[in-house]
């Protein structure tokens, strides 16, 4: 063999990676025909549970296996021997053949003549012609055996793709009972329409390898179905333990994965045909017709193979030269069929280097990187939201997107659209509009198996589980298409998943997480919360269940939310390292009070607006906790006030006496109601209203203070009226049509500006005089006759620093306070940004972080 030349096996990756220094993990390796579906699913968990078996030794024969191979083949279980890969079975074949002559049509798999050779046999090639596509001539091949020969040929063959009807090489053996044939069938299990030969004759043998089709070469695993005889003698040679436990107990399962089997040939069948295509269109290119997950092709003109390797090698692309194949030249190399992204990455690679017969429009992917959780709450949306403020300091244009977003806490853009709060917060942070191609999919939770979805900005309908499950098959294109949209305007785009991409569960419909990163082409940093524990073991673990696409997305770890030296966690990154290959990218300190609003209620649940009581005088503010909260960020501006307690209240025990009671927005206001009355929160409010404390509803809330809800189209509940607080004289109905408003005005009564946006479905009687007079004419908001009592539909109402100061001053005076005399609070997100954007830059890896989006 040319030394010059890849060695067969595949070994050549390593050397040309490190030839052409590229990374092994942005390799293509087109030379090697494995499964472009990577290995199954199960494989890992396979492994996993038979690592203590690999202390014993193994079944000597892998009976158990053999058993699984003849009952697919309908077989003996005495014609059937495994093997560490079929080629181990080549090798040792010719020493108990005793055959006079090997008869190889050519090009071949290149160990059929040198087994031949090692041995001693004369060999007889037979030119496969060019001319008539490399197709196998049987009448030929019938005029050329004698007795004594070995026929070895591949089917399909290797390296051209061809296969043969097996009901001609079994009339060729019929004709020749005193010749063998060997057939190997290593990638028959690609082709839907070709049967095996296995056992259909005394003197037809097959060679098989599970290591390709299930895409586990670094395991070898193979077998071969003999005539009765040979299987005794090469079971006499052959070492014990030639199969480890690891091998035998994968192959098992994988025998018997009927539906990985079919969904590789249908894919397979697939690509090979759109690659084909996209093929076509280069003039120097000889492709040949092929049923295998490979093409055999020949370099037309003055171009040469060799540097056509190099060139690609250079840009992470290994093909195999075919010079050392017999019967061809050096204008003749070997790809795989991958899976479309792979393919047409090698298409538009391909396209820098050899003419086409049109121009082509490489459209390519907008430099990204995504933030996956472990969990959720983990910190995906703040780090979005920080490496957005990074790049913008470092002058890229950048935007933020997230496919699919749960949550309440929402936002209308100025078009009238609404999208999640989070994203809203990362476009501020990039210094962009909001705009919904960001966030897509808003799903607004309305009961515990049922949301509101919202697609492109619009509310399409209420949904259960089962049926947002078969829309997501829609919902994929549409966040596709709105990111290639997106992305096509920016520099850069920096997606953020949701949950976690290890929940097996969802992973099946997919398309906020890793089929998004796929879709984008984005590195994955996954990030996990170390202040809840047990960090390390989730990055392993989510390793664990991640398929193997889905492992080479991710590119390192986050740890975020440390309290401590982070010098201390070296030995747990060695092991994580070690572990899954991958780098801890950097550990974040815990931000506390780091001022951005967050993603949606989980933080509020869990007391993140819960702050220490001032020692010097306030006035106290208790927030109603709603179990369907939404918009809760309309309380945030009162975090940083000096003169302020804001207490979240979840019992009516803790209620108190407070100088404020905010009942914010709810995206099932009749649940909530309900709840508010049986838990005896209401009369608890009701009567801390009639004693003067103020009492605020916000849009659900502003709902809650009327005489009634009535839900005639059942918007958020089957009940169609109930009988609400009755501490404000307003009616309300839900309407099927929602009302989506950016709104900027005045507060009558203080003079003060007042910006913000209303969601709601309700629309509102009052017959006292409104609140708010807006700029467009339009009022809002009303008050009970004492004045103490009012609400409206207003979302961020007290972001209005001047708004939100008097309010806060009224309260004061009416506790009999003096007036404030400290420092002003102004609600800038704009400092906040920048001190979140220094911190997680010093903490996190910039430079490989920069190395991910190819800056």
């Amino acid at each position: 063999m040319n030394e010059s030349q890849p060695y067969e096996h595949g070994g050549n990756i390593y050397a040309a990676a490190d030839k052409h220094s590229v990374k092994l993990n942005t390799i293509l390796d087109f030379s090697a025909n494995i499964n472009p579906l990577g290995p199954p699913e199960w494989l890992r968990s396979v492994i996993s549970s038979e690592l203590e078996s690999i202390v014993h030794y193994p079944d000597p024969t892998a009976s158990v296996l053999k058993k699984c191979i003849a009952d697919q083949h309908g077989l003996p279980v005495e014609n059937i021997l495994a093997a560490n890969g079929s080629t181990e079975l080549l090798y040792h074949l010719a020493r108990v053949l005793h055959c006079k002559r090997a008869v190889i049509p050519v090009p071949c798999y290149v160990d059929y003549i040198k087994v031949m050779e090692l041995s001693g046999v004369p060999v007889k090639t037979v030119p496969l012609l060019e001319e008539h596509g490399f197709v196998i001539d049987f009448q030929y091949l019938n005029t050329l055996l004698v007795p004594g020969d070995l026929l070895i040929i591949g089917n399909p063959n290797n390296p051209t793709g061809k296969s043969f009807h097996s009901h001609d090489l079994a009339r060729l053996a019929e004709k020749h009972l005193d010749v063998l044939f060997l057939v190997d069938e290593a990638f028959l299990d690609f082709i839907d329409t070709r049967e095996s030969l296995a056992g259909s004759a005394t003197n037809i043998i097959t060679l098989h390898s599970l290591t390709k089709f299930y895409a586990v070469p670094g395991l070898r695993l193979g077998y071969g179905v003999f005539p009765s005889t040979i299987c005794k003698a090469l079971q006499k040679i052959l070492p014990p333990w030639t199969v480890n436990s690891l091998a035998q107990k994968v192959g098992e399962r994988a025998i018997s994965d009927v539906s990985y089997q079919q969904k590789t040939r249908s894919i397979c069948t697939q690509n090979r045909i759109s690659f084909a295509r996209m093929l076509d269109d280069f003039k120097m290119l000889k492709v040949f017709p092929a049923e295998a997950n490979y093409f055999l092709i020949r370099l037309l003109g003055n171009h040469s193979v060799s540097s056509l390797k190099t060139r690609l090698a250079d840009k992470g692309i290994l093909i195999r030269d075919c010079g050392n194949y017999l019967n061809l030249d050096n204008s003749f190399f070997r790809i795989a069929i991958k899976n479309d992204t792979d393919n047409q990455r090698f298409i538009d690679i391909l396209a820098t280097i050899l003419p086409v017969h049109k121009k082509r429009n490489i459209l390519k992917k907008t430099p990204s990187l995504m933030f996956q959780g472990t969990s959720s709450n983990a910190g995906k949306s703040i780090l979005t939201t920080a490496l957005c403020r990074i790049l913008l300091q470092d002058g890229v244009r950048v935007a933020p997107f997230k496919a699919q977003n749960m949550s309440l806490n929402s936002y209308v853009t100025h078009d009238g659209l609404e999208m999640g709060r989070a994203q809203v917060v990362q476009a501020q942070a990039a210094r962009l509009d909001p705009d919904v191609l960001m966030n897509p999919i808003l799903l607004k939770p309305n009961s515990d198996t049922g949301s509101q979805v919202i697609v492109r900005g619009k509310a399409l309908k209420n949904m259960n589980v089962m049926e947002y499950v078969s829309f997501k098959k829609q919902a994929m294109g549409i966040v596709s298409d709105c990111y290639d949209e997106l992305a096509s305007h920016y520099n850069v785009i920096i997606l953020e998943g949701a949950g976690s991409p290890g929940e097996v569960n969802l992973k099946r419909h997919d398309i906020v997480n890793m089929r998004m990163a796929r879709h984008a082409e984005s590195p994955v940093v996954l990030v996990g919360d170390i202040d809840r524990g047990g960090v390390y073991a989730s990055f392993v673990g989510h390793m664990e269940v991640l398929n193997q696409w889905e492992r080479q997305l991710v590119a390192g770890f986050l740890v975020n939310r440390f309290r401590g030296n982070a010098d201390l966690l070296y030995d747990a990154h060695e092991y994580v390292k070690n572990y899954t290959g991958k780098d801890v990218l950097g550990v974040i300190p815990y931000l506390k009070n780091h001022g951005i609003p967050e993603e949606d209620s989980v933080s509020f649940k869990e007391g993140l607006f819960n702050r220490t009581k001032p020692e010097h005088e306030h006035i106290v503010i208790a927030v109603i906790n709603l179990p369907h909260i939404s918009n809760f960020t309309d309380l945030e501006p009162f975090i940083a006030e000096a003169d302020v307690h804001l207490r979240i209240v979840s019992e009516v025990h803790d209620l108190q006496h407070p100088d404020v009671i905010i009942i914010p927005g709810s995206k099932n206001v009749m649940g909530d109601l309900a709840m508010l009355k049986s838990s005896g929160m209401a009369e608890a409010i009701r009567k801390l209203g009639e004693s003067g404390t103020e009492i605020v509803g916000i849009c659900g809330g502003y709902q809650m203070l009327g005489r009634s809800i009535k839900d005639p189209y059942g918007i958020e509940s089957s009940t169609k009226s109930i009988d609400a607080l009755s501490l404000i004289a307003i009616e309300t109905t839900l309407d099927s049509t929602k009302t989506l408003l950016r709104k900027s005005g005045t507060h009558k009564k203080s003079g003060k500006n007042v910006t913000g946006y209303e969601i709601h479905h309700g629309q509102t009687l009052f017959a006292n005089e409104a609140l708010f007079t807006y700029d467009d004419g339009s009022v809002c908001g009303t008050a009970a006759t004492q004045k103490n009592i009012w609400g409206s539909y207003l979302h961020g109402i007290f972001d209005s620093d001047s708004f939100r100061r008097w309010f806060i001053d009224t309260i004061r005076q009416r506790k009999g306070l003096a007036a404030y005399t400290g420092a002003i609070s102004i609600y800038d997100l704009e400092p906040a940004f920048d001190r979140l954007a220094d911190s997680v830059r010093e903490a996190m890896d910039m430079d490989s972080i920069y190395q991910l989006l190819r800056l």
